[in-house]
């Protein structure tokens, strides 16, 4: 899969699958810490493998290494994130008003951190810019097929 595509797919994966302030937040954030530590080693591993002589399929390698950091901040962000998570999704963290209070605080440090870490995803997809080899259009969809209509004498 073409680097982009693959931190495409990763921040498809990411929308489709929110955060939430309880245990299947918490879950759902250590999923997410786990695919971007598996998109940086391999942005990482690209970048390194691009100093090869001959390679031509992957983008240069100072950009893997950028797209490689900017996936390491969203990760660090995520990882953040996993305190206010852990603290939200204990049973009985909104059981008195006072609980209840504190749980807005770990909301808006939760929402900080998530923001944060969507903005390093988005300047990791925009270090790659545009995919390098446009799809080009199915030249069997774009041809008009004219149907012979077949008359006959009665």
């Amino acid at each position: 899969m073409e680097p982009h595509k693959a931190v495409d797919a990763v921040i498809a994966d990411i929308r489709g699958h929110r955060i939430t302030g309880d245990g299947s937040g918490l879950f759902t954030a250590t999923r997410h810490i786990g695919l971007l530590c598996h998109l940086a080693a391999r942005m990482a591993a690209d970048a390194e493998y691009q100093l090869a002589p001959n390679i031509s399929d992957l983008p240069p390698a100072q950009t893997l290494g950028q797209t490689a950091a900017h996936l390491g901040r969203a990760i660090a962000h995520y990882t953040q994130a996993l305190s206010p998570l852990v603290t939200l999704a204990q049973p009985g963290a909104q059981a008195t008003l006072q609980k209840q209070l504190d749980a807005i605080d770990q909301h808006s440090r939760l929402r900080v951190h998530l923001d944060d870490a969507g903005k390093a995803l988005a300047a990791a997809r925009a270090c790659l810019g545009a995919p390098r080899n446009p799809a080009t259009p199915n030249t069997t969809a774009a041809v008009s097929v004219q149907a012979t209509t077949v008359r006959r004498r009665s």
